[in-house]
């Protein structure tokens, strides 16, 4: 068994640090008691913290990106279906213990958007999530499942936004329900 380096404890640590308190309220010395190593370690191999946020930020992401492969970009499931899919996961990744953590990226976004560093980086993230949510409701239009004049790109944005809003009420009312009420909405309206 291949012994586990103190830069993969930083980082593992670090999502579970930086997710519990924030890029801000988790500082280095929180991260590397967590991890478990010297304080010299994480300068030995991260230049800024910035740069250590960036790399948490990737790792966070990487979980979205293969929600994405199981929902909105299944072929085998109606596309509706997808979109269900994905929000339930969604829905899902909010409740338990990180209820009160709410989204990741959307607390980096709320946190860091005046880093020159992080910014662009959580533009290119959302833009992601906001393509795979649009290449859905293309299918959803081209499978008859939507109405056929749906600006899905638009639409994809408008989500993007509504479920980073729902994240952040999901958080401070430590309920799943603003999640749960998104999804019922948005398929409400789109199989209109």
């Amino acid at each position: 068994m291949a012994k586990i380096s103190n830069r993969e404890k930083i980082l593992t640590a670090g999502v579970r640090v930086v997710h519990e308190r924030g890029f801000g309220g988790a500082s280095v010395r929180d991260i590397v008691q967590a991890a478990g190593v010297p304080q010299g370690s994480f300068t030995n191999h991260f230049v800024s913290k910035e740069a250590f946020g960036l790399e948490v930020l990737d790792i966070y992401f990487q979980q979205s990106v293969a929600m994405f492969a199981e929902t909105l970009r299944n072929d085998a499931r109606p596309p509706l279906e997808r979109f269900g899919a994905f929000l339930d996961a969604n829905i899902e990744r909010a409740s338990g213990e990180n209820l009160c953590n709410g989204c990741m990226i959307g607390n980096f976004a709320a946190e860091t958007s005046g880093s020159d560093a992080i910014r662009p980086h959580l533009v290119e993230i959302f833009d992601a999530v906001r393509d795979a949510i649009a290449s859905c409701l293309k299918a959803a239009v081209a499978a008859g499942e939507v109405r056929a004049d749906l600006d899905c790109d638009d639409v994809a944005a408008f989500l993007v936004a509504s479920l980073q809003g729902a994240n952040l009420l999901a958080k401070v009312e430590r309920s799943a329900e603003p999640m749960k009420r998104l999804k019922r909405i948005a398929l409400d309206i789109l199989q209109r």
